[in-house]
């Protein structure tokens, strides 16, 4: 972040063909895991493997936010990836799922909220028993997360950055606000907008690769990359694969019980 924040909103943009990082750079940018451990590791396994196959390179594996929330193991998803962090160059963006799990330690009323957005699986994925949970009043439960969510867990969280710049491409959770240059975007709109960036008719400066917003399959829509495949209810979570000029995608895939590893083109 040594340029100046409004300068990432330079013209002209760049054609979306013609988008490139750096020489000698490997970017995978990964979706949303929303509490998907299963496929992460997976994913994670089939990045590995890839880097070492592909030949030297300064790696960079980003997190686009969200690995918390509705899939069954969000607790596990957060130690894999402080754990592949310690292994790797692993960067992870703040999502607005982990912004209301966070604020949740403080707030009754946000923890109410995330509760009723898949917050409920993250807080039995830390082991409470579904019986007591049942049970327990808002001001009890925030209580019991206190103690049983490890500090760790929350300060890796607290440490997500907003947006990561690589070459010609803008890694954000939800999107941008398309009125407005990089140096003066709200918080609330790198984590949360979605149609006022998602129906914007012009090119920004950046292509800009995203979560946040479910697609069937990786959109690419020229000016945007939405890389977001709904992993916890569509049993596919996706990582875009960023070198020079060249843009493919691997894929963890949940089928029948059994997870395999696709690779393809954008």
């Amino acid at each position: 972040m040594l340029r100046s924040l409004s300068q990432l909103f330079r013209s002209p943009a760049p054609a979306a063909h013609a988008a490139r990082v750096p020489e000698d750079q490997r970017w995978y940018v990964i979706g949303d895991i929303h509490g998907r451990c299963d496929l992460f590791e997976a994913l994670a396994a089939a990045i590995d493997a890839d880097d070492l196959s592909a030949g030297q390179a300064d790696t960079t594996v980003v997190l686009l936010g969200d690995l918390i929330d509705r899939g069954p193991d969000s607790a596990g998803a957060i130690a894999f990836a402080r754990g592949w962090q310690r292994r790797r160059a692993v960067r992870v963006l703040a999502g607005n799922h982990e912004e209301m799990f966070l604020e949740s330690f403080e707030d009754t009323e946000m923890l109410r909220h995330f509760l009723r957005h898949g917050g409920r699986e993250t807080v039995l994925s830390y082991g409470i028993d579904r019986t007591r949970y049942n049970a327990m009043s808002l001001e009890e439960l925030q209580a019991e997360m206190a103690r049983i969510v490890p500090a760790g867990d929350r300060d890796f969280l607290a440490a997500g950055e907003e947006w990561i710049e690589a070459g010609d491409y803008l890694l954000v959770h939800a999107g941008v606000n398309p009125l407005l240059p990089l140096g003066e975007q709200q918080r609330s709109d790198l984590l949360w907008i979605r149609n006022r960036f998602l129906d914007h008719p012009d090119a920004f400066s950046h292509v800009v690769v995203h979560g946040h917003t479910i697609f069937d399959a990786v959109e690419d829509a020229g000016t945007r990359i939405g890389i977001d495949t709904g992993a916890y209810r569509s049993g596919r979570l996706t990582a875009l694969v960023l070198e020079g000029s060249a843009r493919r995608i691997i894929q963890a895939v949940e089928r029948e019980g059994a997870i395999a590893i696709e690779h393809s083109g954008v």
